[in-house]
């Protein structure tokens, strides 16, 4: 394989209402690889994209997560497909699970299952970190709570379920969920338990609350425990005034930052790519740990555009070619979700988050378009490919208008907010944000 792609140089890539797809698509597709892109919705915008060379309809993950893989398994099968790169949750879960199905017939950057577990479950993911010195915040079981005299958050303990049975890792021939939104719980207020146990299925946990909203990512390709390439970005505005998914974020070198992000991934013995979120508390300048995304992440395009093409990076070290990755991106470069930055602002106006202070809209809308304009960097806006943002800005339109009445799309990151109305069933539907 050469490093322009070919006709038997195929990639199969989740097309998702989600930035990464797109990118994913682009990345490889400009180099010449054959794009194969597959959705449970025949309307996806990737699909619409000029690098987009053919497009499958599929089962989705949520509702039938064995015919889903077996779906991908069947292209994975065909001798023009190289590999599958893994967007969201239920992708990675699927594609680890059943690795040795897939190692078959394709390269498989992504880890073993058993790592995978570590990752998406939080208890396991915070008792790993701490082994290895990388502080997290204090965390419980709900159940396992004694002290609401402090505020707290409380999430799932995992990040995907199988929806039959409610058990991390068992059978998921009903599909794929992730667990009610985040939800914000003053100093003084006991959620109610049993409630909050049947909404999500299991047992979640509660986690002190951090009152810094400095949020930093490392991004890694690893290779069987080795780091071939990493990335680092600063959050500078969430999709919601309190955080969430990045609507605008700038590239950064900080050899903390990559400290701990090595740290913990060589620990765990990664393998593909990974996001590893911190937070940090701006008196100090200490980091937190919050999770590990094990799959390509929401502001991907911007990372490419920085000058770390993660796809191309993934494609080769599924195909044998790592000595070939070169990782020197830009540090200081600065890009937008243009969605995710209106999003930001309506929440401003619409939502009233519990622990959180709410800025100011008039200074905040000013910040917003200046960034603009000293740095049009943008997801999906793209001259050279422009149908995909036409898709895509149509439906925003009509998610935030949909917000304005109290329904928001609860299949985009740019248009629900992090904190409640609290749902009180699995999402079957909700993307990965992160």
């Amino acid at each position: 394989m050469s490093a322009k792609g070919g006709a038997g140089d195929g990639v199969v890539v989740p097309a998702i209402t989600h930035p990464s797809s797109l990118a994913c698509a682009r990345s490889l597709g400009r180099r010449g690889f054959k794009t194969i892109l597959v959705s449970e919705d025949e309307s996806a915008e990737a699909f619409r994209s000029r690098y987009c060379d053919e497009s499958v309809v599929v089962p989705s993950p949520s509702r039938d997560a064995t015919a889903y893989k077996e779906a991908l398994l069947g292209l994975a099968r065909r001798s023009d497909v190289r590999t599958v790169l893994p967007v969201r949750e239920k992708d990675v879960y699927l594609l680890s699970k059943y690795r040795d199905e897939f190692a078959d017939h394709v390269g498989t950057p992504w880890p073993e299952f058993e790592t995978l577990r570590t990752v998406q479950d939080r208890i396991r993911l915070y008792d790993a970190a701490r082994k290895v010195g990388v502080p997290s915040p204090e965390t419980h079981l709900l159940t396992e709570c004694s002290d609401w005299s402090r505020p707290w958050i409380m999430k799932g303990r995992y990040s995907v379920l199988p929806t039959d049975s409610g058990a991390h890792g068992a059978g998921e021939s009903r599909g794929l969920a992730r667990p009610p939104t985040t939800r914000y719980l003053p100093a003084g207020e006991r959620p109610d338990a049993d409630r909050a146990v049947a909404d999500m299925h299991h047992v979640p946990i509660v986690q002190e609350y951090l009152r810094s909203t400095d949020e930093y990512g490392f991004f890694a390709l690893y290779d069987e425990g080795e780091a071939v390439a990493t990335f680092q970005h600063r959050q500078i505005r969430g999709v919601h005034y309190s955080g969430g998914a990045s609507a605008f974020r700038r590239s950064v070198e900080i050899p903390e930052l990559e400290r701990l992000g090595t740290r913990l991934l060589d620990h765990l013995d990664w393998h593909g790519v990974a996001m590893v979120e911190f937070l940090r508390d701006p008196d100090t300048g200490d980091f937190e740990l919050m999770e590990i995304n094990p799959r390509f992440w929401s502001s991907l395009p911007f990372t490419v555009q920085a000058g770390a093409d993660f796809p191309y990076y993934a494609w080769l070290l599924a195909n044998g070619d790592r000595d070939r990755i070169e990782c020197d991106y830009e540090v200081g470069t600065a890009g937008h979700l243009l969605s995710g930055e209106a999003s930001h602002l309506l929440s401003i106006l619409a939502d009233d988050t519990a622990l959180v202070e709410r800025p100011s809209f008039a200074r905040t809308a000013a910040d917003v378009l200046t960034s603009l304009v000293r740095h049009p960097r943008f997801d999906y806006l793209d001259p050279t490919d422009p149908l995909p943002f036409a898709r895509y800005a149509s439906n925003r339109i009509a998610g935030l208008s949909d917000r304005l009445v109290g329904s928001a799309d609860e299949d985009d990151p740019a248009s629900v907010p992090t904190e409640p109305p609290q749902r009180s069933r699995l999402e079957v539907n909700e993307p990965d944000f992160e």
